[in-house]
């Protein structure tokens, strides 16, 4: 809508009246001229508010084709000077619809912006249907392709990394491509259930994370309290996330190609004593180890034999989209090639995407078809830590080979180059998801609909281990001395999903103010998923391989390994939702979710989850018309109940396992069999209920917008295993129900615009969060636990657990010495419980222990910088974790001169030098953890093109983990801080990288 408000703009030389003169000379008429275009030059002024007669402060005002501009203040007035009065003014503010206005001899504009309902309108994508922004009334977060992280990425959820205040995502192992990322939502929901979100991909529970290519995804929306993911009931613990792919519109044919290719380079590696540093320190007179280290008389760098410096990633894909009013279609096809920094560690896939989607039966009946598969080749041999650890703990004087050409080894361990060349362990995978959707609307206002899938998911693994090889001198098979004769297994796995789900949906509006939306739906969700393996050895020689299993001899002799497995779980569920809305002022929604697992006993298969929500648009009340700065302003509350089945199946019936073999009477073995478990009919879901309060804003003319939501949960029936008394039980232990969990926090989100002119643009985001987790209780009248051990350190010296939960206590602490310093040998000294600082034999266990750290962050932070120019834009994203602590194990292993005659860290001689005892654990190796990261930063160019052939066309750089300003001396701070072994930095090593992208983006 736009009104004008228009002044006089006479000027005062009428010339009506005036008397005829005489004739004027050239030089005359041509100073009238420049007189004449001096006064046609006029001050425009005016102001610009919106529909509701507020002003709106930094609109921007520009004169169309010129560069003359100028900006509204505090007030919504500007001025601005026109070189006549025929132009016309190009109105623009964030939030608001711009507008185009002819000048016409006008000197006062007053302008009424109308809001851009897109924002308010913003479909977001909920269980089982759509809402729009303005009628959300849970926790729900929206991430949109444009939004994503850019450059090359390992997998989908890379794309959203620091994007959602309160999701975690962290890449434990790097950039490796044969791993996934760790996914927390809110803090720690369970100690043995699941602790990762459900994901949903296009509305298939469940979804497979290989079947997305990046270029194929059109949004996440995450549910993150309770009152959203109730809907999934037993699933919606941790949170959901939901994945809509790109579907086609109605318009011309498109063709879009994406391309990148991507290079790594080490970021940081470990600082372990070169050969020429080991020599030396050999030859230290006060080295009381140097009878133990041999120069073997080479100088190799084993970790660097490791890295992959030719490594070059590349990936493709080609998406063909249009459609009409009745129908639609989009198909894309991918090559993904990953090549990262370390060897034998590679990842390729093909495969694509298609989708169509069809009206008909006069426009009432309209189905949805989605098609996709994955087809790719790993190779898992490569990429483990170990291979590193083994690598930088040689002693850098030995040769890779031998003189004869063989592989040198020593001792128990295995030259990790000669292991990489001599064995094999490839993956071929295919994933494929079909599914199809049938929307009925018979009238308006109802709809029901039907939809069904299945995912299937084959895997073929294939291992081989050469005669020559290490493993075939020391290994063995099944206690057997494979003896120098190979070893070879193969392994299949194939899995299935099926699901099916209807709804019928009602909404109307009454009266133009009160609007109503019924939900009621089934679903039947069934997983099933078998394997086989067999290793064999005994092998003349290396012909075979893997493919020919029955050509080693340890079959006939009865040594072979053969296993099979298979297991299924099903789900069954009815579900509603009632939605409703006064003038989208008011809003409540409400959910019930009655849900049955096969997974629980027979007294508790089903179980109910309600959840309800309201929201109050604030900003809509007449008392708010005064209030200038704001534009919107949503108050939100909901309470949700969830669940969690995430535990094995089988766990609530007796599940029958092999013991020995007896010789029968008629000369026949018998195979013998047992009760494996002790059976729970009681068994039943995790139950987390969740309080969540927020708020939704947009202020100073829609330049500032956000969330902040506050929440506290408390999960309780913890599934885990616990003691039990023999007899009655027939095993020790039982898995049931006991304890209770609680976190809380506060989420805030920002998004701003800075700056905006004709030319540039200066837009932030940001994300905030904070949480904190407790373990209640874990244990009740019958099962009685103080306390929960995690964190294996592994290793020499049986070091023990380093994370230790109290009951009342903070989830993530660890649990150890105090370190009090070193007597003149070099002996550590550990503070008592009393406080006296003795040796480490004379600290007792648990009465002298202490809880010395935290693992989990306090805090988490992102922050994104939008710069554009003309056609050109920059991105700068920061992403931080700050107050926890990190175990860098590492250290405790490699930083100690007792680890001689392995190599190791040149601390152990500098910093740690002054340590002459064993390895300890203690707080000495706990370090600060927090830090800020530089981690993408983007340049791109937008071409523009008059030609009806080229749509769009961009190129751009982007650089990944650029800089790190932590205080931790280890690799990377940005370790596992999720599950319930948070800040531990092991000892594998797997380098931490940079990455460079070189990408390209063009549309026809």
């Amino acid at each position: 809508m736009l009104s004008t408000t228009v002044s006089s703009a006479t000027g005062s030389e009428a010339q009506a009246g005036l008397k005829r003169k005489p004739a004027l000379s050239a030089k005359t008429i041509k100073s009238a001229l420049f007189a004449k275009t001096i006064k046609a030059a006029l001050t425009v002024r005016g102001h610009v508010q919106d529909e509701l007669g507020k002003p709106i402060p930094g609109a921007t005002i520009l004169l169309k084709g010129t560069s003359i501009g100028a900006a509204a203040d505090a007030d919504g007035a500007y001025s601005l000077e026109a070189p006549d009065a025929t132009g016309t003014l190009v109105i623009s503010a964030v939030g608001f619809t711009s507008q185009e206005v002819a000048i016409g001899n006008r000197t006062t504009v007053d302008v009424t912006l109308k809001t851009d309902v897109k924002s308010l309108n913003e479909v977001v994508v909920v269980g089982y249907g759509t809402q729009r922004r303005a009628e959300v009334t849970s926790a729900v977060a929206t991430v949109k392709s444009e939004d994503f992280n850019q450059g090359g990425t390992r997998n989908a959820l890379d794309l959203i990394q620091g994007k959602v205040a309160g999701l975690s995502v962290t890449r434990t192992q790097g950039n490796n491509p044969n791993s996934s990322p760790a996914i927390q939502l809110r803090g720690i929901v369970s100690v043995n259930g699941d602790l990762s979100p459900l994901i949903v991909i296009d509305g298939i529970p469940g979804g497979n994370l290989d079947l997305l290519q990046q270029d194929d995804i059109e949004s996440f929306n995450v549910l993150k309290d309770g009152s959203a993911a109730a809907i999934y009931g037993t699933r919606g613990n941790a949170g959901v996330i939901l994945i809509t792919t790109k579907k086609g519109k109605n318009g011309p044919a498109h063709f879009d190609y994406s391309t990148y290719i991507q290079r790594e380079v080490v970021a940081k590696r470990p600082r372990f004593l070169t050969a020429d540093e080991w020599r030396a320190y050999r030859a230290d007179p006060t080295n009381t180890k140097s009878g133990q280290m041999q120069d073997l008389g080479a100088s190799t760098d084993f970790y660097d034999l490791l890295i992959n410096k030719s490594n070059l990633s590349q990936y493709h894909n080609l998406a063909l989209s249009g459609g009409s009013a009745t129908g639609s279609y989009r198909a894309s096809i991918y090559y993904n090639n990953a090549d990262p920094i370390t060897i034998q560690n590679w990842r390729k896939q093909y495969g694509g995407r298609l989708s169509l989607n069809q009206r008909g039966f006069h426009d009432m009946l309209s189905a949805q078809l989605d098609l996709a598969t994955n087809f790719n080749k790993a190779n898992l041999l490569g990429g483990n830590g170990g291979d590193f650890e083994n690598a930088l703990g040689r002693n850098p004087t030995q040769p890779v080979y031998n003189p004869d050409g063989t592989f040198y080894e020593e001792g128990s361990t295995t030259n990790p180059i000669g292991r990489l060349t001599q064995e094999s362990n490839q993956r071929d995978q295919n994933t494929t998801s079909a599914d199809i959707r049938f929307t009925l609307e018979p009238i308006k206002g109802l709809r029901a609909t039907a939809f069904g899938a299945v995912v299937r998911d084959a895997q073929n693994d294939n291992e081989y281990r050469q005669a020559g090889s290490r493993f075939s001198q020391i290994g063995t098979l099944n206690g057997t001395p494979v003896r120098g004769t190979a070893y070879a297994r193969k392994r299949n796995y194939l899995e299935n999903n099926y699901t099916f789900e209807s709804t019928l949906e009602y909404g109307r509006t009454f009266n133009e103010a009160h609007t109503f939306r019924v939900l009621g739906g089934y679903s039947y969700q069934y997983r099933v998923f078998e394997s086989f393996e067999a290793g064999n050895s005994g092998f003349l020689n290396d012909v075979f391989q893997e493919n020919n299993l029955g050509a080693g001899n340890f079959l006939q002799l009865g040594k072979a390994s053969l296993g099979s497995n298979k297991e299924d779980n099903k789900l069954i569920a009815f579900f509603g939702r009632v939605n409703y809305s006064f003038k989208d002022r008011y809003i409540a929604q409400f959910i019930l979710r009655h849900e049955g697992s096969s997974r629980f006993g027979a007294n508790n298969k089903y179980g109910d989850f309600p959840a309800a929500s309201v929201g109050w648009a604030i900003s809509q009340e007449s008392f708010m018309k005064g209030v200038s700065f704001v534009n919107d302003l949503k108050l939100r509350a909901g309470y949700g109940v969830t669940g969690n089945q995430g535990i094995p199946n089988y766990q609530s019936v007796v599940r029958l396992g092999t013991g020995n073999q007896y010789l029968n009477d008629d000369g026949i073995w018998r195979q013998t069999y047992g009760p494996n478990n002790n059976p729970n009919p009681n068994l039943r879901w995790e139950r987390k209920q969740e309080v969540n309060v927020g708020v939704d804003f947009a202020l100073f003319g829609n330049r500032l917008t956000g969330a902040i939501d506050v929440y506290r949960r408390r999960t309780s029936d913890l599934l885990g295993n616990f003691n039990t008394q023999l007899p009655p039980f027939v095993q020790s232990t039982v898995f049931t129900n006991v304890g209770v969990i609680e976190n809380k926090g506060l989420e805030v989100t920002l998004s701003g615009t800075v700056m905006k002119t004709k030319d540039f643009s200066w837009g932030m985001d940001f994300t905030g969060s904070t949480q904190s987790n407790k373990l209640v209780s874990f244990s009740d009248d019958v099962y009685k636990t103080t306390f929960l051990n995690f964190g294996d350190i592994g290793g020499f010296g049986a070091l023990g657990n380093a994370i230790r939960t109290i009951e009342g206590g903070p989830l993530g602490s660890f649990y150890g010495k105090r370190f009090a310093g070193f007597t003149p040998e070099g002996k550590w000294l550990f503070y008592k419980a009393t406080g006296e600082a003795v040796t480490a034999d004379k600290i007792a266990p648990n009465d002298d222990y202490a809880y010395i750290g935290n693992g989990v962050p306090k805090y988490y932070m992102s922050w994104n910088n939008r710069f554009q120019y003309k056609n050109f834009d920059l991105t700068l994203f920061f992403r931080g974790k700050f107050k926890y602590d990190i175990l860098n194990l590492q250290q405790v292993f490699f930083g100690n001169k007792v680890y001689l005659p392995n190599n190791v860290l040149q601390d152990a001689i500098s910093r740690n030098n002054q340590i002459n005892d064993v390895l300890q654990y203690s707080d000495y190796y706990l370090e600060p953890g927090g830090f800020v990261k530089l981690d993408n930063v983007t340049l791109g160019y937008n071409f523009k093109f008059n030609t009806s052939y080229i749509r769009n066309l961009r190129v751009y750089l982007t650089g990944r983990n650029l800089l790190t300003f932590t205080k931790y001396r280890g690799l990377d701070p940005e370790v596992d801080d999720t599950g319930l072994a948070p800040g531990i930095d092991g000892r594998g090593f797997y380098p931490r990288t940079r990455s460079f992208t070189a990408g390209l983006y063009v549309g026809f």
